[in-house]
């Protein structure tokens, strides 16, 4: 993995061609940064050119994530692949330094981009590049009302709400501005292993909404505690040889991944090893 700080310098005369991964969610506590460079490490160890971009330069949780990842392997001699990133911080001049972002990485295969947890110009605006959106959201009605309104007493899903409208406004702003449509993922994170009561309603509730307003649903990523034991370390579930404690939990953690990557179709085959 190269130094997060490393950059590219852009050629006259070229477009941006990389497939863009945006992560976008404006609640916290969702997963979102985690599944970020989950997905950017999984990309690179398939042989793949990937940028990560990281847009909440408060909390600068991917960055960080990478920075560990990249002080680790040097403090152990080892090699620990995964995308190169830069944080743009929101503010003044941000929607240009991100589309410059877009223009330095733009011979790369893929782009992820880790939006912050609040609505901006610049979420929306790297929401309108995204040819994937992912949405990730915890598996309860709290999370759910971000995107659709619910009865209170049916559960029956009333209407989109505020978020699914941003992304339809991204959407629009696409349409005018790319060829290429968006493919709206939203991530069923943190899905409980009981098929309780509450977890079909939100299911039955999602696929409702998902016919309105056309987005796919994928499962995600379980609430484990090794995904917060990974981070000072900067590990992953893909990096088996550096982990000294893999257990069945690994596993079946890798096993939800392989499962999220193969089900957002990235394009050039992308493939997990087992």
């Amino acid at each position: 993995m190269g130094d997060t700080g490393s950059e590219c310098k852009p050629e006259q005369g070229m477009t941006v061609t990389a497939h863009v991964i945006v992560l976008a969610n404006e609640k916290g506590g969702t997963g979102k940064s985690t599944t970020a460079v989950h997905i950017g490490v999984a990309l690179a160890l398939a042989g793949k050119q990937t940028a990560l971009i990281d847009l909440d330069s408060r909390q600068r949780t991917s960055a960080r994530y990478l920075e560990n990842r990249w002080n680790h392997a040097q403090r152990h001699g080892i090699t620990l692949p995964g995308p190169a990133a830069v944080v743009v911080a929101d503010g003044d001049g941000a929607e240009a330094e991100l589309a410059m972002r877009f223009q330095q990485a733009r011979g790369q295969d893929f782009i992820v981009v880790d939006s912050p947890g609040r609505d901006s110009a610049l979420a929306r605006a790297a929401m309108a590049r995204a040819d994937t959106l992912v949405t990730p959201i915890n598996d309860s009605f709290v999370d759910f009302d971000l995107i659709g309104e619910v009865d209170g007493d049916t559960f029956e899903v009333k209407k989109p709400s505020f978020y699914a409208e941003m992304v339809w406004e991204a959407r629009t702003r696409r349409a005018r501005e790319e060829s290429r449509p968006m493919d709206w993922v939203v991530l069923r994170n943190r899905l409980s292993t009981l098929d309780a009561r509450n977890k079909q309603r939100v299911g039955a509730a999602l696929e409702t909404l998902s016919k309105r307003i056309g987005f796919r649903v994928l499962p995600g990523l379980s609430e484990r505690v090794i995904f917060r034991e990974f981070f000072p370390r900067g590990l992953t579930l893909l990096d088996r040889a550096a982990l000294t404690d893999f257990s069945l939990s690994h596993v079946a953690a890798r096993n939800e991944l392989r499962a999220l990557i193969a089900g957002l179709n990235l394009p050039g085959g992308i493939e997990m090893a087992a």
